[in-house]
């Protein structure tokens, strides 16, 4: 199989929502929830893919003619790459009705473990949606992040203790979740947290906890001062809050701000290897991609997601050796240029 040859199947039962276009800028599915759209006007998705496409890179060949190095290592397990699936939920919902959230995320994790990078999980009201993830990441080797969303905290404390009992080495929240429309006034119940409640549950995890929907450096800090491991700065693509910035423009201030303290992923219009340099140049020390593993899987199953990988390991390899870098930490701002 082809990677022209996996979007082509993907197509055949992915929808009536997400249509697999030739470049997923977030334009077709719009405004569209179920689907794989966002709130409101629909346009942060949108906007995230254009900023990244804003920013050029600076060549620069002459240099050491030497292999480059993508290898990435996140909290002890190395990755070939800085790049990991994000998490997505309800895939029969917004996606089509190939696969439940189950299935998925039992090609998902060990075809992201087996293409030698990792999978963060999704979350849902569906208590079976969390275990099942985390068995899958358990029978992994642990290579791969649940993802909480911000329920109350004996709901959180439940999940936390089952997906480390199946082996779950990191772990995560998005905390944006709370302004899901569809967890609204449901059982159990999900919503915003304080950094004291933040600071026990991570106390309570007791591995590397990620807080995932970070938009602003104030609240990065405040996840610096819960004692999270790392962030992800992440809207959603709007799904949570319309008319809010791309995430290419608050990622270098929320960088220059915690680097160094705290690991930081980036989320949203992130499609290519030459998107991932950008984003690292930006800051970020790694980047998490959804759509497109949700039409590799839809597309091709674990050959779809070791294909698209595969690309996106390339892609980032070629700019390296075009920008005269051999290993990620080599990876700048004097790299970029943007008007």
């Amino acid at each position: 199989m082809t990677y022209q040859e996996m979007l082509a199947a993907a197509r055949t039962c992915s929808g009536p929502y997400c249509k697999v276009c030739p470049v997923c800028n977030g334009k077709a599915c719009g405004a569209t929830m179920p689907g794989p759209g966002a709130k409101g006007t629909g346009t942060v998705a949108a906007a995230n893919y254009a900023a990244w496409q804003k920013i050029c890179v600076n060549m620069d060949t002459i240099c050491d003619n030497k292999p480059v190095d993508t290898r990435f290592d996140f909290f002890g397990q190395t990755c070939e790459l800085p790049v990991f699936a994000a998490p997505v939920g309800a895939v029969k919902l917004h996606y089509g009705d190939k696969f439940t959230d189950h299935e998925y995320n039992s090609i998902l994790v060990p075809a992201c473990a087996d293409a030698g990078i990792a999978a963060f999980t999704g979350d849902g009201t569906d208590p079976e949606v969390f275990r099942a993830a985390s068995a899958a990441i358990g029978a992994a080797g642990g290579r791969g992040v649940p993802t909480v969303k911000p329920w109350d905290r004996d709901t959180l404390f439940a999940k936390l203790d089952e997906a480390k009992a199946a082996g779950a080495k990191v772990f995560a929240m998005d905390i944006d979740a709370a302004g899901l429309p569809f967890l609204k006034g449901l059982n159990p119940p999900a919503g915003p947290k304080t950094v004291e409640e933040l600071r026990e549950i991570i106390e309570y995890a007791g591995v590397p906890f990620i807080l995932k929907g970070i938009m602003t450096v104030k609240g990065a800090e405040k996840a610096l001062e819960a004692g999270a491991a790392g962030i992800v700065v992440s809207n959603h693509g709007g799904r949570v809050q319309d008319g809010v910035p791309p995430t290419a423009q608050v990622l270098p201030a929320i960088a220059k701000a915690v680097k160094g303290r705290m690991m930081i992923l980036v989320d949203g219009g992130i499609r290519s290897g030459l998107d991932v340099f950008r984003a690292l140049a930006l800051g970020a020390d790694a980047a998490l991609l959804a759509r497109p593993y949700v039409t590799a899987v839809y597309g091709g199953g674990a050959e779809g997601v070791a294909l698209l990988t595969n690309k996106l390991k390339t892609e980032l390899q070629d700019t390296m050796a075009m920008c005269g870098v051999h290993s990620l930490a080599e990876i700048g701002p004097e790299l970029i240029w943007q008007e």
